[in-house]
């Protein structure tokens, strides 16, 4: 392998030498064509790559094995490796028993015991707690139970580890740093100013945002707006000084830092640990330490965060005398705790203030930091649990006629579930508040910044709701609560309720849905939700247009409002007369009249914010005000509800309409869930908007450009089609009629008896079947099938290549189903009757040859697999006992496709 002495190495610029030749290993000619096996080597051992980085052709290397290395390896030289690698196993099997058990057993099964013995209440139970422990009773079902009290109590822990990080990067309230002796003077002065900054920022969704842009009221306008201006100036009493707020930031960061948290200092240095370390999966016992303090913190969060506020609340419940009214409820022990939370925090905000009054600096900081931690998780539960859950309930009340049903149906559902009912309703709540937020996010891509001044924005980067529930008072997140409650219910009501009614007066057969669990349809339930699943939801809720389209209508509406009531410059805004008052705005802040005046100025809520933000507005476009502005507001509210009320009657109306009667060719009169109607419904108007707004993209550009696009398309479509005909049709229904036979039949139906196949469920179950095969077979190895499909997304349907798929894809795996399904059944029915086997074994042949070929089948692959794994350990012993070193292989251009001489084996260390 010697090289000439014009060529050198491409790492290190030397000539080849008779220690050190130099090889060409890759494609990579010229100047980097040659290199050393040690820079090789090392290269390797730090890009921790074994392929050229260029030419991504793979190294190879072969082995050099000692020169006394017999022909076949000696039996006790295999029986030593296989020894060696069997206990070395066993050593790595007990290891990860130990940390399966240590994490999977001991530590969910502790929490649940202690958990179980501290809400015990007697005193026999903690003195037989350690024999508790080692109970053998309820295994199963205390672990899961466990593993859910570890889960809450990390939970726990992480949530107040970062509350703490909160208060310490955005500052205390006001409230706790008041009294509290700061090296610099201006430093109070920043408190009550930083207070004033955070108090401007709203929780719940009414109220005025957080960024200074979303203003439009108008100075002199509004009384109300006035009102909460004066409101919470003596809520948060402002700084003047803007100066002084800026001057002091620093200083309280360090003051912060030094003396405020020296109470509950809860930084420690600790080792660098990594998953597998603190896990145990490193191969260590150091996991067994973290087992224990896991146990530790467990028994401590579950004495501090449930033991304590449930008794609280309990002692409190059953001296008021309000024990059978939370009994009635069936979730006592929340409520419970609930109320003891509740009690807490007022006992410590009590004792904040008795610690204030008597000097004690530390224990008033520390009752103040522990009461922002129970109010933080009060107010998480009302926003995330109980505001969501009352959207639900006040759904489903408004939906009752809808679905023929009455307050006594939910009542005893409740009754027969409580935790199912509560849960569906709060997930109900939840999407509602979701797509509500989601639908003003539209509204501001839309309207002038300014026009929803009275929602939060949830795109500003300034907007933490955290620190919100930290600075601003209880009152101030009730009354959001209780704002939020009235304009979420009230659109229900015209959304939902109202236009129910108007159906039963306009429509008397059209409602109610058919919402039974029950079908009598001679399509299976199974096949119509597969088609939802798989074909309705995926085109309904993964494309753009749908968001496209309602940003269009929600625009069109706007401007026709705008112009229909002169309203269009408070909307959508002007741009031209934003550019001509950019510069003019300094000078015109009181050029007003009672006349139509373009108003520049933002108002007297432009002017709280920039207070609140030591600044002017940023962002504002200015709008002209008509005549009698407040009855076109007025006007506009009146138009914006009546809008929401045909939208709504459309929406309940017409997708159900045309499903029921598109539904009416496949199953005739039977009725169906009108969740599959609805489904199909809006598919279908869907596919016409789509339609529809392709066509009118096309009109602009001629008739002759409209039929080429129409005839694209259309090969598209037959393209599609065909694929879709064997890809979703065939092979689906070849994949579920071979579970059927494989799996189903044998389980299910005895030799006496003659199973029944139902090409409908064998397809549905076959869709659900493919696509999990496609899942694994895309997360697995790289082969010919994982390529073909990857191929075949990345083509797209526009770039389809129709005989690509067929050759490829469908041929090979609708031509291996076929040979599943005919070889057995061939042998069954036309090999086994000619070798003359009576009726009773041709039937058994019959119905058990499918199972037993796939055992056969799934036999062969095991004993193939320990084949390659025997291969692999005989090199390795051989490697172990016989290997010297590693030579680098050049690459060899040849005729053919093979590309290197030599194949290299398993690289291992000496």
């Amino acid at each position: 392998f010697m090289s000439l002495s014009a060529d050198i190495c491409r790492v290190c610029r030397s000539e080849g030498t008779p220690e050190k030749p130099l090889y060409h290993p890759c494609v990579c000619t010229g100047s980097i064509k040659f290199i050393h096996q040690e820079c090789l080597v090392q290269w390797l051992k730090h890009s921790r790559k074994e392929y050229c980085e260029l030419c991504k052709h793979r190294f190879a290397f072969t082995p050099i094995y000692s020169p006394d290395m017999p022909s076949r390896l000696p039996i006790q030289d295999i029986f030593a490796g296989l020894v060696t690698s069997i206990g070395t196993a066993i050593r790595y099997w007990f290891h990860y028993t130990l940390v399966a058990f240590a994490w999977l057993g001991v530590v969910p099964l502790t929490a649940c015991r202690i958990y179980k013995c501290l809400f015990t209440g007697s005193v026999s139970s903690l003195l037989t707690l350690p024999l508790d422990i080692l109970s053998t009773e309820n295994l199963l079902a205390d672990c899961l139970q466990g593993c859910f009290v570890v889960t809450c109590t990390l939970c726990a822990f992480i949530s107040l580890v970062w509350l703490r990080e909160q208060i310490v990067h955005g500052g205390a309230p006001q409230w706790l740093e008041q009294n509290q002796q700061q090296p610099l003077n201006g430093v109070g002065q920043q408190n009550e100013a930083q207070a004033v900054v955070n108090g401007g920022v709203e929780n719940a969704v009414l109220d005025q945002p957080a960024n200074p842009a979303a203003e439009n009221a108008v100075v002199g306008e509004n009384p109300e707006i006035q009102e909460e201006q004066v409101d919470e100036e003596e809520d948060d009493n402002e700084d003047e000084e803007d100066a002084v707020v800026e001057d002091a930031a620093d200083a309280n960061n360090g003051a912060q830092d030094d003396m405020n948290w020296n109470a509950l200092e809860w930084d420690r240095a600790a080792e660098e640990l990594t998953w597998e370390r603190m896990l145990g999966l490193d191969g260590s016992l150091v996991f067994l330490e973290h087992v224990f303090w896991v146990v530790s913190l467990n028994t401590l969060f579950i004495l501090v965060f449930a033991f304590c506020p449930y008794h609280i609340g309990h002692f409190s419940i059953v001296g008021l005398g309000f024990e059978e009214y939370v009994q009635a409820s069936h979730f006592e022990g929340l409520i419970t705790t609930i109320v003891g939370y509740v009690l807490l925090a007022v006992t410590l905000i009590v004792c904040h203030g008795l610690a204030a009054l008597v000097k004690f600096q530390r224990s008033r900081r520390l009752l103040g930091v522990c009461y922002i931690v129970v109010k933080v998780s009060l107010l998480v539960v009302v926003e995330i649990g109980v505001f969501p859950l009352i959207c639900g309930w006040w759904l489903d009340i408004c939906s009752l006629e809808m679905f023929d049903a009455t307050l006594k149906d939910r009542e005893l559902s409740f009754q027969s579930a409580p935790g199912t009912t509560m849960f569906l309703h709060w997930l109900v709540g939840m999407v509602y508040v979701f797509y509500f937020a989601s639908f003003i996010l539209l509204l501001r891509e839309v309207l002038r910044p300014g026009v929803l001044w009275f929602l939060r924005n949830l795109n500003d980067p300034d907007f933490n709701p955290v620190q919100e529930m930290i600075h601003l008072p209880i009152y101030r997140h009730l009354r959001r609560f209780i704002l939020s409650v009235i304009v979420f219910g009230s659109i229900v009501l015209l959304m939902l309720w109202l236009p129910i009614r108007i159906i039963k007066y306009l429509l008397p057969n059209f409602l109610p849905y058919n919402v039974m669990l029950y079908s009598d349809a001679p399509v299976s339930e199974l096949s119509l939700e597969l088609l939802l699943l798989q074909v309705v939801l995926p085109a309904l809720l993964e494309q753009g247009h749908t968001r496209q389209w309602l940003k269009g209508l929600v625009r069109a509406w706007t401007v026709t409002a705008g112009y229909l009531l002169d309203l269009h410059s408070y909307l959508l805004g002007d741009q031209e007369e934003n550019e001509n008052n950019a510069n003019q705005q300094p000078n015109n802040q009181h050029a007003r009249n009672n006349n139509a005046i373009p108003v520049v100025g933002e108002g007297l809520h432009a002017a709280h914010q920039a207070i609140l933000q030591q600044g002017g507005p940023v962002g504002f476009q200015p709008y002209r005000r008509p005549l009698k502005f407040p009855l076109r507001i007025f006007l506009l509210i009146v138009f914006m509800c009546i809008t929401l009320l045909i939208a709504s009657l459309i929406c309940l109306t017409l997708p159900v309409f045309a499903g029921r009667w598109l539904m009416s060719f496949w199953t005739g009169t039977a009725k169906i869930h009108e969740l599959y109607t609805a489904a199909c419904g809006l598919y279908v108007c869907w596919l016409t908007i789509r339609a529809v707004t392709v066509l009118v993209a096309w009109m602009p550009q001629g008739r002759r450009v409209i039929f080429q696009k129409v005839k694209e398309w259309s090969l598209m479509i037959m393209k599609t089609l065909i694929v879709a005909i064997l890809l979703a049709g065939v092979v689906p229904l070849l994949l579920g009629l071979l579970f059927e036979l494989v799996i189903v039949a044998p389980l299910r139906v005895p030799l006496d008896q003659t199973p029944l196949f139902y090409p409908w469920q064998d397809w549905a179950l076959g869709v659900l079947h493919a696509k999990i095969i496609a899942a694994i077979t895309l997360m697995g190895p790289q082969w010919w099938l994982k390529t073909v499909i990857e191929q075949v997304y990345a083509n797209g349907i526009r770039n389809i290549d129709l005989h690509f798929i067929i050759r490829k894809l469908a041929a090979p795996v609708i031509s291996v189903l076929l040979l599943s399904l005919c070889v057995p059944y061939i042998i069954a029915s036309g090999v086994v009757p000619l070798l003359g086997v009576t009726a009773e074994m041709q039937n058994l042949v019959q119905r058990r040859i499918y199972p037993f070929l796939l055992m056969v089948v799934v036999l062969m692959g095991i004993l193939s697999f320990q084949v390659r794994q025997f291969k692999r350990l005989y090199e390795h012993i051989k490697n172990d006992k016989y290997l010297v070193g590693q030579r680098l292989v050049n690459y060899e251009r040849k005729s053919g496709k093979q590309g290197t001489s030599t194949t290299p084996p398993q690289p291992s260390q000496e």
